[in-house]
């Protein structure tokens, strides 16, 4: 059976353009706000959802994300309660991808069959653990397989040849290349090295590419766009919602209007390569 990952990858390679990732955390500002945005995000142009689920100690993000993880924490967010929140997400939409970032511990300790069996009734569609290394993923990866479940892994700039064929093996849906080395939403996005790390990459894999960490505008968007399959970003979309969540301004419309100058972008990229 064909994963909706898979589905949608197809779409877009059909339709001659990338897709956009949107991530946002859980219960960022809160549980129903959260719930909102993520409904909101196909309409305004999100072809995949990554759902962070907060975690106190997230090694991999800057300050944007780390503080959108407290802010779900004091929200009263969880690994159980961000699958709730996609069972709930799953009720009105039942084609838009779905994946769960976060890290390993919360899993662990909800145990690997468990969770693989409640991300699947939930409606999840894939997995990032950020901190699970390949050598040690075994019994995490066996389970969602089981499931149907994509175990999807983060390939760097520093990624060398001898690494890449671990890095790959047992990945299904996508490979996520984190475009800077550092933290998410700490430097702007090399664009150049960007577009040659996919081509790189895409010589040792038929997965899709979809590149992240430093895209934060339009014109980052576009120029990635152009190579990967598809665009994570996550920091903007995080600070929209904390700035009108702090300004007492609406919300889901101030994130979805930052998706969708976003999803244009990435959306016309090819467009603009075809008539330059």
């Amino acid at each position: 059976m064909t994963s909706r990952i898979d589905q949608r990858f197809a779409a877009l390679k059909a339709e001659g353009r990338a897709g956009l990732v949107a991530y946002v955390m859980a219960f960022d500002p809160d549980l129903e706000t959260s719930l909102e945005i993520i409904k909101a995000l196909p309409a305004a142009g999100a072809d995949v959802i990554e759902v962070g689920f907060p975690f106190s100690d997230p090694m991999a993000e800057g300050p944007s994300i780390q503080k959108a993880a407290e802010r779900g924490l004091k929200a009263g967010g969880s690994l159980k309660g961000t699958l709730d929140l996609v069972a709930r997400f799953r009720e009105a939409d039942q084609t838009t991808p779905v994946i769960l970032m976060g890290y390993a511990n919360p899993v662990e300790h909800m145990g690997a069959e468990a969770f693989a069996t409640r991300a699947k009734t939930a409606g999840a569609d894939g997995v990032i653990l950020v901190d699970l290394p390949p050598e040690e993923d075994l019994e995490t990866r066996s389970a969602l397989g089981g499931q149907g479940l994509s175990l999807i892994r983060l390939a760097t700039p520093t990624t060398d040849a001898a690494r890449l064929p671990v890095v790959l093996e047992g990945v299904t849906g996508f490979l996520y290349y984190v475009s800077v080395t550092g933290v998410t939403g700490a430097r702007a996005i090399g664009v150049d090295a960007a577009r040659a790390a996919v081509e790189r990459l895409k010589r040792s894999t038929d997965l899709p590419i979809a590149v992240g960490f430093g895209v934060r505008d339009a014109q980052s968007a576009s120029a990635v766009a152009r190579a990967a399959d598809a665009v994570v970003v996550g920091s903007a979309f995080v600070d929209v919602i904390a700035k009108a969540a702090a300004d007492g301004a609406p919300v889901v419309e101030a994130v979805s209007a930052k998706v969708s100058e976003l999803a244009r972008a990435v959306r016309t990229a090819r467009e603009q390569d075809k008539t330059a």
